[in-house]
């Protein structure tokens, strides 16, 4: 998959994610992965329902991945949850 597919979620506010997406689609993109760790999963939730229900409403829900990460830093090893959200049109 192409990078451009998929959007990494941080800390912009929502609605940018969301022109992010939609933009995707209306670019003929049939495939776009959303992709969140920790804190920000609540918000790549957020943004692939709004998609969904408010500007696409065609789209719909491929696959949902959840997963841990393990990430090394200075204080030891710590766990990360992430999500990854496929939707497809």
């Amino acid at each position: 998959m192409a990078e451009e597919n998929i959007i990494f979620v941080g800390k912009k506010p929502t609605m940018n994610y969301v022109l992010a997406v939609v933009t995707q689609f209306n670019n003929n993109i049939e495939k776009i992965v959303i992709k969140a760790r920790g804190k920000s999963i609540s918000k790549a939730v957020d943004i692939a329902e709004i998609t969904k229900h408010k500007f696409i409403k065609d789209a719909k829900y491929k696959d949902i991945k959840l997963e841990t990460e393990i990430l090394h830093g200075e204080n030891g090893d710590s766990n990360v949850s992430s999500i990854e959200i496929t939707m497809t049109r």
